[in-house]
């Protein structure tokens, strides 16, 4: 005759959590963060640098659609490269591209000049996806979320410091729009010597030869649409950015 197990025989062992190495994700949050700082410096203030200019509403509109445009172009091909050639280049490469677009805003000195500088930046904006990324190859499946969870606190940080430091450089500057770009571009350079001297490459090197093998396509992301669950992912996340986006890139012209 068998005897029946105690309750606590019978019950599962419960299995700890694994923890995040956070040594090894705190360069990119950092990174992340930086980024954000100077993105959030720009896009409150874009509008109203353009109505200097006498860029009326459509324009305005135009020159807020020419960043996603761009980096919906630039942005799938630049994160296929990170999966062949490494994060980190393609990280530094992106940053680049933001510095470079930041400078020329703030010597612009007429509309088409601001044009330009979102053509570059939105064409190189790959870094945060890349910081995504490196946070995947850093993390299991298990704490996998907890990461990409603190880059999501990294944006929202970055969206309650980034305007603060706009409007005080705006105000402190006599309303020289110049001034929050060129803090921009610091902040973009920080976010680069950070890259360059801290941040260690994530990409596992086996995984390179996989994603040789598989060339990124804009037919394979349409198709990605017909999945039951990542298609309706997609069009949700497209509808949260067509609301986020149109509220940040046009409040500044209701205050």
């Amino acid at each position: 005759m068998v005897e029946p197990q105690s309750n606590d025989a019978a019950a599962a062992p419960s299995v700890a959590p694994e923890k995040l190495d956070f040594k090894r994700i705190l360069p990119i949050l950092v990174i992340v963060l930086i980024d954000l700082l100077g993105m959030t410096i720009i896009i409150p203030l874009l509008p109203l640098y353009a109505t200097m200019f006498g860029a009326n509403a459509l324009v305005i509109g135009l020159l807020g659609a020419t960043y996603p445009i761009m980096q919906f172009i630039g942005a799938p091909i630049l994160g296929r490269l990170s999966d062949h050639y490494g994060r980190k280049p393609i990280l530094l490469v992106s940053q680049l591209g933001t510095l470079l677009g930041f400078l020329v805003l703030g010597f612009a000195g007429a509309l088409w000049a601001l044009f330009v500088s979102r053509f570059i930046d939105g064409l190189s904006g790959a870094n945060i996806a890349t910081a995504q990324a490196a946070i995947v190859d850093s993390t299991t499946e298990k704490n996998r979320t907890q990461g990409l969870g603190l880059i999501g606190a990294a944006f929202g940080l970055g969206f309650i410091i980034g305007p603060i430091i706009a409007f005080v450089s705006l105000g402190l500057s006599g309303n020289d729009y110049r001034v929050p770009a060129f803090i921009a571009a610091f902040f973009s350079l920080l976010s680069i010597l950070l890259t360059a001297f801290w941040f260690r490459e994530t990409r596992n090197p086996a995984h390179g030869a996989a994603a040789k093998k598989n060339a990124f396509s804009f037919g394979a992301m349409f198709h990605a649409l017909t999945h039951p669950a990542v298609g309706v992912l997609l069009i949700l996340l497209f509808a949260q950015q067509l609301a986020f986006g149109g509220f940040e890139q046009l409040l500044a012209l209701f205050t």
